[in-house]
C-alpha cells in the first residue's frame, strides 16, 4: 500500500511494540510464520506468474525457476535448518577467566527493512524477507514502483500470510522510498543499483544502522583457448540473455583469447537461434525490457557497426533481440555501464595475465565467470581476481543455492545472504561469559604486586 509518513510511523511503531513483546523470537513462532508465508505462495503461484508475465514478459517455467522456486527453496531450507541456526554457539574460555563457561547467543536486531528491484521482483523480495523472518526480526519490504503488478501481489502475499505487525509493503515510488529512509530502522537491506546504494547508506548513517548493499557492476565471463566452446557458448547465452538480461550477475561481456574469438562467437550465434529461434522476437518465451526508458538508453549502446548477431527491436513491445557485438575495446560506450540487458560485447586478450589486470584495474563485478579446462589456470583466476561470487565452466547458478552465501565486493556490495549466512546477517550474536561464584581469582584485582604479576604472565600468553 502506498502510505504518508504518518501511515508510516503508525504501522513502524505497532511493529516494534510486536517485537518487544518477544512474539517473533520462539522457533515454533518462526517456522510458524514461514510455513504461513509458504502456503501463501504456493497458493498465489498463478498470480504471481501473471504479475510477473505483465512487469517482464516472463514465461511460466522462466517464472519458477528463478523466482517462485528460488523463495520456496531459501523457505524450506529455512524450515529444516532453523532450530541449528538459532541456537547459543558454546565457544571455548580463555584459562583466565576460569571458572566460567562463555556463548554466542543470536538475537534479531528489530524491525528490517528490504528494498527490493525491479529486475527479479519477486525472488529478491522475498528471500532477504525470509532470512529476516527466520532470525526473527519484523519486517517492512519496498518492492520496485517499475514492477507496480508483482508489487501489488506481494503486498496480498504479505497481508494473506502475516499480520501486518510481524511483516507488510509498501508501495509507491520515490517519494516512498524517501520517507522510509528517513525512518529509523535496525537493519536495512538493499538491493538495487550504487548511485541509490550510496543514499541508501548515507540515510542509514544518520541512526547507525547496519546495512547489506546488494549492487551490481560489469561481470566478466573469461574464456580460454583450452575451453569446450560448443558448452561455453551454451551456458553463456543462456546466463546472458535470460530475463533479456535483466539480472544484476549475467555475464556483462565476453573476454577471450583471441584464438578462439571467431568459432566462439560461430557458437554463440548458433545458440542463440538453438535457444530462442531464428526470430527470438517472435518467442512468446522471450521476455521483454522493464521500461521505455531502459529499452532507449540499451539501444544507445548499441553499435550497429560492430553488430554480428541480432540488434533488431521492437518499440510497441520492448523488446531488443539477443544481441553480440565483436570487436568492441574498452573504450566503446557499452563497456562504460553495466549493460542490464540483452548486449554481448566481445573483447579479446593475448594473455590471461593481461586480462586479469585488465579486470583488476577496474571496480570489483559482483560476478565473475571463467571458462577453461586448464586446472591451474583456473585456480589462478579463482585465487587472483576480485568479485563477489562465480563460476568455472558455468554462468549464475552460484547464486542458485541456500548453502553459499551471495553478495558483492567493493563497489558491487557489501554483505551477504542465503541460508545460515542469511540468518546471520539479520542476528546479533551477543558474546557472553557466564562466570562462576563458587570462585573467584583474586590475580586481576589491586594492590597488584610480583606474585599477581608472575600469574597474570602465565595465564595471558
Amino acid at each position: 500500500m502506498i502510505m504518508n509518513a504518518s501511515e508510516l510511523q503508525e504501522k513502524l511503531q505497532a511493529q516494534r511494540a510486536f517485537f518487544a513483546e518477544g512474539l517473533t523470537r520462539p522457533v515454533k513462532a518462526r517456522r510458524t510464520a514461514l510455513r504461513s508465508l509458504r502456503a501463501a505462495l504456493i497458493a498465489m503461484e498463478g498470480e504471481l506468474n501473471d504479475a510477473l508475465k505483465a512487469d517482464l514478459g516472463k514465461s511460466p517455467s522462466e517464472s519458477y525457476m528463478c523466482e517462485t522456486g528460488m523463495a520456496l527453496s531459501e523457505l524450506n531450507h529455512m524450515l529444516r535448518r532453523l532450530g541449528g541456526y538459532a541456537k547459543p554457539r558454546r565457544v571455548r574460555t580463555p584459562l583466565a577467566q576460569f571458572a566460567a563457561s562463555s556463548f554466542q547467543l543470536p538475537c534479531p536486531y528489530g524491525t528490517v527493512l528490504v528494498m527490493s528491484p525491479w529486475n527479479y521482483p519477486l525472488m529478491l523480495a522475498l528471500e532477504p524477507a525470509i532470512d529476516a523472518l527466520a532470525a526473527g526480526n519484523t519486517v517492512v519490504i519496498k518492492p520496485s514502483a517499475y514492477a507496480p503488478a508483482t508489487s501489488a501481489a506481494l503486498e496480498k502475499l504479505f497481508r494473506s500470510a502475516l499480520p501486518e505487525s510481524w511483516a507488510f509493503v509498501v508501495t509507491g515510488g520515490r517519494e516512498e522510498n524517501a520517507a522510509l529512509l528517513e525512518c529509523e530502522f535496525d537493519y536495512i537491506f538493499f538491493t538495487g543499483g550504487v548511485n541509490v546504494g550510496r543514499l541508501v547508506m548515507q540515510k542509514a548513517a544518520a541512526h547507525l544502522t547496519p546495512v547489506t548493499l546488494e549492487l551490481g557492476g560489469k561481470s566478466p565471463c573469461i574464456v580460454d583457448r583450452t575451453a569446450n566452446l560448443k558448452l561455453a557458448a551454451r551456458r553463456i547465452v543462456f546466463g546472458k540473455y535470460l530475463n533479456c538480461g535483466q539480472t544484476c550477475v549475467a555475464p556483462d561481456y565476453v573476454y577471450c583469447d583471441a584464438a578462439v574469438r571467431e568459432p566462439l562467437i560461430q557458437a554463440i550465434r548458433r545458440e542463440i537461434a538453438a535457444q530462442f529461434g531464428e526470430r527470438p522476437l517472435d518467442n512468446p518465451n522471450y521476455g521483454r525490457i522493464v521500461n521505455r526508458k531502459h529499452f532507449d538508453r540499451i539501444l544507445g549502446l548499441i553499435d550497429p557497426e560492430k553488430v554480428v548477431c541480432g540488434g533488431d527491436s521492437d518499440a510497441a513491445s520492448l523488446r531488443i533481440a539477443p544481441t553480440v557485438m565483436d570487436n568492441v575495446t574498452f573504450e566503446d560506450a557499452v563497456m562504460g555501464e553495466e549493460i542490464f540487458g540483452p548486449v554481448l560485447p566481445v573483447l579479446t586478450y593475448e594473455s590471461l595475465d593481461d586480462a586479469l589486470r585488465e579486470i583488476d584495474a577496474r571496480p570489483h563485478p559482483l560476478a565473475l565467470y571463467f571458462f577453461s579446462e586448464d586446472r591451474a589456470a583456473q585456480r589462478r583466476v579463482m585465487d587472483t581476481a576480485r568479485f563477489g561470487g562465480g563460476c568455472v565452466n558455468d554462468t549464475i547458478i552460484h547464486l542458485a543455492t541456500s548453502n553459499m552465501p551471495f553478495g558483492g565486493v567493493g563497489g558491487s556490495g557489501m554483505g551477504g545472504y542465503h541460508g545460515k549466512t542469511g540468518f546471520d546477517t539479520f542476528t546479533h550474536w551477543k558474546s557472553i561469559v557466564d562466570k562462576k561464584t563458587w570462585l573467584d581469582l583474586p590475580m586481576r584485582y589491586q594492590p597488584y604486586g610480583a606474585g599477581k604479576d608472575r600469574l597474570i604472565r602465565m595465564f595471558l600468553k
